[in-house]
């Protein structure tokens, strides 16, 4: 058996038929019945003209949906594409059109958008409608359910390690792009992760897979994950999704389309939840906020369940970890450093190891090289570009230039350059600085904003915190801090900036606070730095 996503699934689907496969709301499908329904979708995609590297586009929420139809276009040798679902008219447009998508599958509630551009979109064969509300906007949009019940199911396949797999990543400036890696290396580099966890022996081969889930049945030791972010994006898909699935595990996905902490603890209790994917600080504190606030009848949510909180993506402070062990000391807290672009290090916190914020265990595979691609000596305070070594992605979907700017080969071996500086102290461990395409230059200083956000959360009353450069005569540009509060909370701008420069060096301190209701981030908590530029821009100059 070939090391590929879909064919792992069928096999497991195999050994494990009545176990749950997805979950959503109270709708739970086994894995008998996910398998059937996405070879059902799979027929519905050959049909209609599609098959190996067809790409079917998902504009979807998180549902049992959305998992299917990637499990449909990955059965067909196809390829999934992830669309972000905020995305209006022009970003869709531009996506579907990038991608050279031939199926579109989405939600009705987004149909109205899909409207407006798919007379746009000539290599369009197919369009299905997952009914979540304002059904038939689209013309010739074909129902979901309908596709599947007059469809039978696709025959298994041989399918190559070779096949690729692909997830566009919007990044923080530009317009998205396709990360394009390939399926074998993909799934088996997940695999390589996971069944350690669960200690149990690294397969060499495919085919020994559904034997060891078996082992993981028979133990009752299935993994349960809700992917809190969404499956959209890298970190709610490959963390939340595809590693747990690769074990027999269920995914749990959330019926609110903004994080509801409540909602999220009551799924913990009803599925018995081992592992939760987050995404820093701005999941997290939601979290312990719900903890706190218990339930309508005064008890306590019970977490006792809770194996596992892994976050990739933004900050996750150590200040908020230690209130998440105080709330649930069995669960292991893992912080993963990484991108869409390669995974780079990790850190764990659990009770009674301490850890501190962005400062990471390095992966004997990554390494941070300087300006002329020498390598970052520890301990020499030197400020270098971070490299990952594993797993290093194909390219960028038809973007030669970017590929080769992004993944380059030093010293005979290849690496992923995803953007982030960081030093390496002298024990050898990573100190994450933050994206260099949001490097603050002021007074002819370099700013990292991440540096400057982890102090400013760390005064008292203080909630969420982004910062942003403001064009200014006297520094050229000036630190400013977009900040929101605690309810209730009063802090002025004098103690923000006075907390942060005994915290940091001088030029790093704002130079103006911003104050908001509520700091911009996406669904899946990252920073929206384009919208906190806005504000503070605005406020600033009037």
């Amino acid at each position: 058996m070939e090391m590929h996503f879909a064919s792992v699934w069928e096999s497991i689907a195999d050994v494990v038929p009545d176990q749950p496969a997805v979950t959503h709301g109270n709708l739970t499908r086994s894995w008998a019945e996910y398998d059937e329904r996405a070879a059902r979708l799979a027929a519905a995609l050959c049909a209609a003209g599609l098959g190996h590297d067809s790409k079917t586009a998902l504009y979807m929420y998180n549902s049992n949906e959305f998992m299917e139809s990637e499990f449909a276009s990955m059965k067909t040798r196809g390829v999934p594409v992830n669309v972000n679902y905020r995305y209006l008219d022009e970003e869709l447009r531009y996506l579907l059109d990038n991608s050279d998508a031939e199926a579109l599958i989405f939600h009705s509630s987004l149909g109205d958008r899909v409207a407006r551009v798919v007379d746009q979109l000539p290599k369009l064969k197919l369009l299905i409608e997952v009914d979540d509300g304002d059904a038939g906007q689209v013309p010739g949009a074909l129902a979901f359910e309908e596709v599947l019940a007059t469809s039978e199911p696709m025959e298994r396949i041989t399918r190559s390690e070779d096949d690729m797999y692909m997830l566009y990543t919007g990044g923080t400036t530009g317009m998205p792009k396709g990360v394009m890696y390939s399926m074998g290396a993909m799934t088996g580099g997940f695999v390589s992760m996971v069944f350690p966890i669960l200690g149990l022996p690294l397969p060499e081969d495919a085919s020994e897979i559904p034997g060891l889930v078996k082992q993981v049945y028979e133990a009752d030791e299935l993994l349960v994950s809700i992917p809190a972010a969404p499956l959209m994006h890298g970190t709610g898909a490959w963390l939340g999704w595809f590693i747990p699935h690769l074990t027999g595990g269920e995914v749990v996905t959330m019926t609110s389309r903004r994080l509801d902490a409540h909602e999220l603890l009551r799924s913990v209790e009803d599925r018995k939840v081992t592992n939760v994917i987050i995404v820093g600080d701005s999941f997290a504190r939601p979290i312990v906020r719900a903890l706190n606030e218990e339930k309508p009848d005064g008890s306590s949510y019970d977490t006792s369940s809770i194996k596992m909180f892994m976050s990739s993506g933004v900050m996750w402070t150590s200040e908020v970890k230690q209130q998440m062990i105080d709330k649930m000391e069995q669960v292991m807290l893992i912080d993963a450093m990484g991108s869409t672009e390669g995974g780079m290090a990790n850190q764990m916190t659990m009770k009674g190891i301490d850890s501190e914020t962005a400062k990471f265990e390095i992966s004997p595979t990554t390494k941070v090289f300087a300006d002329d691609d020498s390598e970052i000596v520890p301990g020499s305070n030197k400020i270098g570009m971070v490299a990952s070594g594993s797993n290093v992605p194909l390219g960028y979907y038809k973007d030669k230039a970017r590929s080769e700017r992004t993944f380059r080969t030093i010293a005979g071996h290849r690496y992923s350059f995803p953007g982030d500086f960081a030093k390496v102290a002298a024990d050898g461990t990573l100190i994450l600085l933050g994206r260099g395409n949001q490097v603050i230059n002021s007074g002819g200083e370099k700013v990292f904003p991440e540096e400057v956000e982890e102090s400013v959360k760390r005064v008292g009353g203080v909630l969420d915190c982004l910062v942003v450069g403001v064009p200014d005569e006297k520094f050229g540009t000036a630190v400013t801090a977009v900040v929101s509060l605690n309810e209730g909370a009063e802090v002025s701008e004098a103690t923000i900036i006075t907390a942060v420069k005994g915290d940091l060096a001088g030029y790093k301190a704002p130079k103006t606070v911003v104050f908001v209701a509520e700091v911009p981030r996406a669904p899946n908590g990252k920073a929206d730095y384009r919208t906190a530029q806005s504000h503070a821009e605005s406020t600033t100059s009037s």
